[in-house]
């Protein structure tokens, strides 16, 4: 039995119940997807939220109870269309499907519920959906445009057993506590303002220096191996898109900007690569000068819809730790392996596992890309070439790769198992064509640089994103943005108190001291709820003997500790970024 066919079959079963409860709702469409299932339905008037779940559960165990299996039926478009009176969503796929009358479709039939559809399903539906349940309600545009009228999404999911539905529960409700937009708000590192705009992060301090952590200590890394910051515009005029190809392939997807003065077209970069061509076709280029390692960290922006925004996840600016390699064909090899190891290191400083997706061509449509399909060919082979070669767990992905270049992508997997895509690797002969770069090669001719295009944590939002959910807010010391909280038992015991956090401080310590008129117990409970890595409880003992109480913030109570030696041990854990 394939989950996907019981998943499928399973979102008929919650139409046949939601027709059941509300027979004037009007169907759309219900697939399978990825842990699930959904329907989308115009519920009209009637208001359906997550306190209806229950009775849409309880009459979904009722009528499959005579689901024997899915009989086909094939109707023509007239026959088709009776079915759904004063349904316009589905007469719009049915026109769409037979091709204005040319073809018949497909129907579905289990008990008394029967439906459009284009099969894919269990054989015994009786016997084997028990084991399901409806999770959230959410609201989705017909055909995914904000244009069109706004439907009531329904999430599920089902499992072959109990065990593994049970399973998934608790996964998705330790998610819930994981959510990084209600652990941003708790522990007050971002926020989103509708006066600036809706997937426009604002970072607050403790954000805004976590996210300047991650990129610099992307930037130590990469200087080690050689690669050099530049800095770009945000903005840059139509032609260079028009160069690049992002005006035809991707123009969808960003932001026009006008001037008052000019009747120039302007866009918000969507990625730094275009105007990286123009720093390295600034001067003339020889084949002793490559490989050229430009990085930037400068802000990019991407017209997301709408509906598709969530929290730091997808937004509409970002910044990127994005390089762009210019070098010879024959240094290629060195520079991704290269990439790759610095990669490897960074997923293991934060103890992420994770496998890479080879995103390579739509074979349906070979339109969607730009650059001659020989040169396709031969750069998806080099890619499979490079993974196996750094011996890299991978699946394709068809369909998935730039309109310009195959890609790598890094998908990191985290504590609960989920997937994220962070970094990429691109190996580009179309961007050097199209803006004609060129380098004087060894025999005093002109060759054409090979352009690869590198991130290791992507962007830097959906990295804070993704280590916000993986350790829960518990961030490792060293990103932490109070490292350590120092708490005087009593009034008397502060001056003692901030004379440890001054010795702190000197270090290099990120601290604060906790001087409120407060119990002690209740300033330990705050400073846990903050996730400070540390707390140093101080009173008449500690003072003495120039010593601590250390606490850490899962609860462990490690004891009294010489000041001098703490502080040791913690620049050390900070250092070496021990993820503890």
């Amino acid at each position: 039995m394939e989950l996907e066919h019981l998943r499928h079959s399973t979102a008929h079963l919650l139409a046949a119940a939601v027709m059941e409860l509300w027979p004037k709702t009007k169907r759309t469409i219900g697939p399978s997807i990825e842990n699930g299932f959904y329907f989308d339905f115009d519920f009209g008037e009637v208001k359906v939220s997550e306190a209806d779940f229950p009775q849409i559960e309880k009459k979904m165990h009722e009528l499959v109870k005579d689901w024997k299996g899915f009989e086909k039926h094939e109707l023509t478009e007239a026959e088709s269309l009776k079915e759904y009176p004063r349904n316009e969503f589905k007469h719009e796929l049915i026109k769409e499907f037979t091709e204005g009358g040319k073809k018949k479709v497909t129907f579905y039939k289990s008990g008394n519920y029967w439906d459009l559809c284009l099969g894919g399903h269990i054989e015994e539906p009786d016997k084997n959906i028990k084991y399901f349940k409806l999770l959230s309600v959410a609201g989705a545009y017909w055909h995914g445009d904000e244009k069109n009228k706004m439907l009531t999404r329904i999430y599920g999911t089902v499992f072959p057993t109990q065990k593994e539905l049970d399973e998934y529960i608790n996964l998705q409700e330790e998610a819930k506590k994981r959510d990084h937009r209600k652990l941003g708000r708790d522990l007050d590192l971002f926020t989103f303002s509708d006066y600036v705009g809706s997937g426009m992060p604002l970072y607050t301090p403790k954000g805004a220096l976590i996210r300047r952590l991650l990129n610099q200590f992307i930037e130590d890394e990469q200087v080690k191996i050689g690669y050099t910051q530049v800095w770009t515009p945000q903005i840059a005029k139509a032609e260079l898109f028009k160069i690049s190809g992002h005006y035809d392939k991707y123009k969808d997807d960003m932001f026009m900007v006008k001037s008052h003065y000019s009747e120039e077209e302007f866009f918000l970069k969507p990625m730094n690569c275009p105007q990286h061509t123009q720093i390295y076709a600034s001067k003339s280029r020889s084949y002793k000068d490559l490989p050229l390692r430009y990085s930037d960290f400068a802000m990019v922006y991407r017209d997301e819809k709408p509906g598709e925004i969530n929290g730091l996840a997808r937004v509409r600016s970002f910044s990127t730790d994005d390089c762009h390699i210019f070098c010879r064909e024959d240094q290629v090899d060195e520079e991704v392996d290269n990439a790759l190891t610095m990669t490897k290191k960074v997923m293991a400083t934060f103890g992420l596992k994770y496998r890479y997706r080879l995103s390579t061509r739509d074979p349906e449509h070979p339109e969607k890309y730009l650059g001659d399909p020989k040169i396709w060919d031969k750069v998806e082979k080099w890619a499979v070439e490079i993974i196996k070669r750094n011996k890299i767990d991978y699946y394709d992905a068809p369909g998935e790769a730039a309109f310009y270049a195959p890609k790598m992508d890094l998908m990191a997997t985290d504590s609960l198992g989920r997937e994220w895509q962070l970094s990429t690797l691109q190996i580009d002969y179309v961007m050097p064509e199209r803006f004609g770069l060129e380098y004087a090669d060894a025999m005093g001719g002109k060759s054409r640089p090979i352009m690869i295009h590198r991130a290791v944590l992507g962007s830097s939002e959906r990295a804070m994103m993704v280590l916000l959910e993986h350790f829960a807010g518990n961030f490792p010391t060293w990103l932490t943005p109070v490292q350590v909280k120092v708490l005087p038992i009593t009034e008397n015991h502060l001056e003692y108190a901030n004379k440890v956090a001054e010795e702190l401080k000197t270090s290099g310590i990120r601290v604060e001291v906790d001087d409120r008129n407060e119990r002690l117990q209740a300033k330990i409970r705050d400073a846990q709820l903050e996730k400070v890595s540390y707390m140093f409880i101080v009173g008449d003992k500690e003072k003495e003997t120039k010593s601590v109480a250390v606490r850490k913030r899962n609860g462990e109570d490690i004891g009294a500790k010489d000041l001098d030696e703490f502080i040791k041990a913690l620049k050390k854990e900070i250092e070496e970024k021990i993820i503890n």
